[in-house]
């Protein structure tokens, strides 16, 4: 039973000390920028405007190498992923186990590490839960086979997941989900949106835009761009949108894509070649975030062809830069997107064609439709602020504690 009392501004119980939190961060190594961003955000956030209530420490130990890159054993993907699940399983649990006595309330910022949990006070531990793909194995097996240790694996990320204190998601989609395969009651989840990062804005960053400019190609200033942002796992639909790109410049042959994120896999390049695109695109790679900013700025139309999203951040910031945004017609981007993107089947090329082809063109005549696409998409983004997210993220904090309390 918890016994302290905090200095949060609701509870009326006397104030004593700011409550210490402990933001549980990604290994730096496992390479998620979404995750790694969300965690900076509160971070930031939580420290600029709450210090008065709370003192936040990051969780982020180095993930100790086992197996990748030893002298017997190499490098092979395989010896990286062994590292990932002995520095998630059994090293991580044993470095919380050192902070449970100093730490009032725990978050943890990816759902995939829900297996901390189980180490944890699980009444005074917070998850966001970005998206249910980590469980699919075990909530749809018919459309996801895995093998049995990884079922098993994935058995016990969930049943930490399940026994948290709170869950906040990015989307009511995302919620409704949770909810209707019973594994957690209403009350104990909570929708708080994602906010933009500072770096996404119409303005002009001149030193990267610059730096941009001189990573395309020098005969593109007159060329339309479309903007692709995020991994390459296999519901980011990549083949679609090389088709989309393709068929596009049947009519419009100087259309070009740019690609920030992970490297296109061979079977997307093989596609490509196919395709008779590959020189169309270019592939940016990881890039910083003024980059990122820049990129959204510089392109014609960001292009999303998920068929599954637990939010769509790169539609928000594109949007916040003043890029208008089409993508899939996936209830979860309907959801964040709004008003904000135009949306299209995920099957349907010709649809797409037609539909990137009409909003390049209007981008071309500077139309009105194009004028009033971007004032929307603006108005609409501007609804995101890590201010507001991490505002909301402290109130579950007190709400958790407050509970924790009067248990």
């Amino acid at each position: 039973m918890l016994k302290t009392d905090y200095r949060l501004s609701t509870i009326t119980e006397r104030a004593v000390r700011p409550a210490r939190i402990a933001l549980i961060c990604d290994f730096v190594e496992e390479n998620w920028p979404s995750m790694d961003l969300v965690a900076d955000m509160l971070f930031q956030h939580l420290q600029r405007h709450h210090e008065a209530d709370l003192e936040v420490t990051r969780v982020c130990p180095p993930m100790r190498r086992r197996f990748a890159g030893s002298p017997t054993l190499g490098v092979a993907p395989a010896f990286h992923n062994l590292d990932r699940l002995a520095n998630r399983f059994f090293d991580y649990p044993r470095h919380l186990r050192d902070l449970r006595s100093n730490v009032d309330l725990f978050h943890i910022v990816d759902h995939s590490y829900s297996q901390l949990v189980r180490c944890l006070p699980a009444e005074r531990t917070v998850v966001n839960c970005h998206d249910l793909d980590t469980f699919r194995c075990l909530l749809d097996p018919a459309r996801e086979k895995r093998p049995a240790w990884f079922r098993a694996m994935t058995s016990r990320i969930l049943k930490g997941f399940t026994q948290a204190g709170h869950v906040i998601t990015g989307s009511a989609v995302v919620r409704d989900e949770i909810i209707s395969h019973g594994l957690l009651p209403p009350e104990r989840i909570t929708v708080i949106p994602n906010g933009v990062h500072p770096s996404c804005s119409p303005d002009r960053d001149s030193v990267a835009d610059d730096e941009l400019a001189r990573l395309l190609p020098p005969d593109s200033g007159s060329a339309f761009w479309l903007l692709n942002v995020g991994s390459t796992i296999r519901r980011k639909r990549l083949d679609i949108l090389l088709r989309v790109l393709a068929a596009v410049r049947q009519d419009l042959p100087g259309v070009r894509l740019m690609r920030v994120g992970g490297a296109l896999t061979p079977e997307h390049l093989r596609l490509a070649e196919e395709l008779n695109i590959q020189d169309a695109i270019v592939e940016l790679g990881s890039i910083t975030r003024a980059m990122l900013g820049a990129a959204y700025r510089r392109a014609d139309l960001l292009v999303h062809t998920a068929e599954a999203e637990g939010f769509g951040l790169p539609l928000i910031e594109s949007m916040a830069c003043g890029c208008r945004v089409v993508a899939s017609d996936i209830a979860v981007l309907r959801d964040i997107s709004g008003p904000g993107a135009t949306y299209c089947s995920l099957d349907d090329i010709p649809g797409w064609r037609a539909t990137v082809v009409r909003m390049l063109c209007d981008r071309f005549e500077r139309s009105g439709a194009f004028e009033q696409d971007r004032k929307q998409a603006l108005a609409h983004a501007a609804r995101f602020s890590w201010t507001e997210t991490t505002r909301r993220t402290a109130g579950i904090y007190q709400q958790v504690l407050h509970s924790a309390t009067h248990q």
